[in-house]
């Protein structure tokens, strides 16, 4: 159902990702906001890797409400209040995708609340 396209006739991806993912007989897309690393009750941990990790939980449970896993993501935007932490924050999500590449972006960008580090979108297809 998934296959990667990394072109010999380009530079090669610069980390764990492939340039592109084709999706073949899938009959589910989901489509994930832009989710930020605040807790259940809505706080912001103090530091970007607890948000980080945080967002990605959150992922994780609309991923789980869908019945599918982080096996299942296609493309990953990442929006990082800092570009600072843009080691950490593919850190993260290395770990949490282990081996199963995605199209991702990685921007810096300013975020609409101040005690926010970073905003994580994405697509999930099965």
């Amino acid at each position: 159902m998934i296959s990667h396209h990394n072109p010999a006739t380009i530079y090669p991806p610069a980390g764990p990702y492939a340039h592109g993912v084709e999706l073949r007989g899938a009959s589910r897309l989901l489509y994930i906001s832009g989710t930020m690393g605040l807790t259940p009750d809505g706080s912001a941990p103090d530091s970007f890797e607890a948000q980080c990790e945080q967002a990605w939980a959150n992922i994780g449970a609309v991923l789980e409400s869908a019945g599918m896993t982080v096996r299942n993501l296609v493309k990953v935007n990442c929006f990082l209040g800092s570009a600072g932490d843009r080691d950490v924050n593919a850190a993260v999500r290395n770990r949490v995708l282990d081996d199963h590449k995605v199209a991702v972006t990685v921007v810096a960008v300013t975020l609409l609340e101040p005690a926010w580090k970073l905003e994580i979108e994405a697509i999930a297809a099965a």
